[in-house]
């Protein structure tokens, strides 16, 4: 069913409220126009594109509060952290993160967002992979966008240790699994 434009745009502006990591490819397809049409719809309201909308988010909450690293040392953009509990980053496979004969992601840059995301998620100075169990359900491609999801699933009273589950989906498809065993300075 075609909406006008007035209902369509105030739709638009609750569903990237809802959800502002939302692409325009998807917000098309949800509303049956072209891409072009929400990109137009986007600039008429002032919506910064999904890029910009991430980084404004990033740049607002987490400056200060990721103490373990450089925010600029995680891999993806992180757009949600609430330190000692979790945290969401997310990672566009571009074409240097992927094999050239197929277009596969390499496993190391799926490691590397889940685990920069598990350091960044710690509340102290000092945070450092002890060990780690991952698992990669199903191969990503050129193009995808990675959704890294971290939750402190245990922290050790006694020595601090912490156990950071992160789980990485494309969509809602869940790509990699990973259980971090996280070294702290002891309080």
């Amino acid at each position: 069913m075609k909406r006008n434009k007035r209902d369509r745009q105030q739709l638009l502006v609750e569903t990237i409220k809802e959800t502002p990591f939302i692409t325009d490819e998807e917000l098309a397809e949800k509303f049956s126009v072209s891409v072009q049409t929400i990109r137009l719809d986007r600039l008429e309201l002032s919506i910064p594109e999904l890029r910009e909308r991430i980084k404004n988010v990033a740049k607002q909450s987490l400056e200060d509060e990721v103490k373990a690293l450089p925010i600029e040392e995680v891999i993806g953009e992180i757009i949600d952290m609430e330190l000692d509990n979790s945290a969401i980053s997310i990672f566009e496979v571009q074409q240097e993160h992927v094999f050239k004969r197929n277009g596969i992601a390499r496993g190391h840059h799926l490691f590397a967002q889940a685990n920069s995301l598990a350091v960044a998620l710690i509340n102290d100075e000092l945070a450092l992979t002890a060990k780690a169990n991952i698992h990669f359900t199903r191969s990503v491609k050129l193009g995808e966008r990675i959704i890294a999801k971290a939750k402190v699933s245990h922290i050790d009273s006694i020595t601090g240790r912490t156990t950071v589950e992160v789980n990485s989906y494309v969509n809602t498809e869940l790509v990699f699994k990973g259980e971090f065993d996280m070294y702290r300075a002891k309080k």
